[in-house]
């Protein structure tokens, strides 16, 4: 089942087994908490450490900051398409569903990832304000994270309508229950390596 598989995407030597709603077992070279975590890691290096400028070999001066932000984008699309494998091996799509279903997902992941790429500027700009943040600076922090939630919710529930008309109501329930646990995991590996605001 769907509940076990996620609980399987452990690290281990950077390789997982995912088992899909068939059973079967799937090998996911780069799995989506190991992605997620190096690159919340590698983002609050570079926005805690300090800025330091080095000059590429076409002569071009390059701040870690733009290095780590390239690395994390990269990323965040290997993310993208392990997600897409676990969503592809879990939906029994037949063919001519899976002809419609698909672009469809990739217009529904490309709004996604505007409403992520918000969550990572917001990381960001916690982690260059974490030592000195004010109460003003909290309050707005946690006020706009919560408000990117909302953002999810109602991304999903404009999508719900779109994803029925290619694909039934209960399979189209299935996507959405699929898509919301990977969602949550990712979120939770978060949550996990951003630190507490210091009270």
């Amino acid at each position: 089942m769907l509940d076990k598989s996620l609980r399987r995407l452990t690290v281990r030597r950077r390789c997982t087994y995912f088992t899909g709603l068939s059973g079967g077992r799937i090998l996911l070279k780069i799995n989506i908490v190991y992605s997620c975590c190096l690159s919340v890691c590698v983002l609050l290096s570079a926005v805690m450490l300090p800025a330091q400028q080095s000059t590429s070999p076409s002569g071009t001066t390059v701040t870690t900051e733009q290095v780590n932000d390239a690395n994390v984008q990269l990323m965040r699309q290997d993310i993208r398409s392990e997600r897409k494998k676990i969503v592809a091996s879990n939906m029994p799509l037949t063919e001519t569903e899976a002809t419609k279903f698909w672009p469809l997902y990739d217009r529904y992941i490309g709004e996604t990832i505007k409403v992520n790429d918000v969550r990572y500027g917001l990381i960001k700009e916690y982690a260059k304000s974490y030592d000195s943040m004010t109460d003003e600076q909290a309050d707005s922090f946690i006020k706009r994270w919560l408000a990117l939630d909302q953002d999810n919710t109602q991304l999903r529930l404009k999508f719900i309508p779109e994803f029925e008309k290619v694909i039934s109501h209960k399979k189209t329930a299935m996507f959405f229950q699929i898509d919301r646990r990977i969602a949550m995991m990712i979120e939770l590996q978060l949550a996990s390596q951003v630190p507490l605001v210091k009270p």
